[in-house]
């Protein structure tokens, strides 16, 4: 299963990148495979458990750091054909 997801507060001025900075770390810390992008982060995991898990780890960081508003972008592909993965996902559309 492969997630886009992007977590960051509300109302916390222009630069968000110690809020950013936080959340990538739990992911990291997490083990599961990441790519940070420019407007969101891809992660591949086992199921919808683990990633809701991750996404409420990722929120309550934020909340410990400060936020009093959070947003959650949240984009799920649950491929039950064949598995998918973000390299398998990039190589189908540069047509490798």
């Amino acid at each position: 299963m492969i997630a886009q997801l992007s977590v960051y507060p509300i109302g916390e001025g222009t630069s968000l990148g110690r809020f950013v900075k936080k959340g990538v770390a739990v992911i990291e810390r997490s083990g599961y495979k990441f790519e940070v992008g420019g407007m969101s982060t891809a992660i591949e995991v086992p199921d919808l458990d683990a990633l809701f898990e991750l996404v409420k780890q990722v929120h309550a960081v934020q909340v410990a750091e400060g936020a009093r508003r959070v947003m959650i972008d949240l984009k799920v592909d649950d491929r039950r054909d064949k598995k998918a993965t973000i390299e398998s996902k990039k190589a189908a559309v540069k047509g490798i």
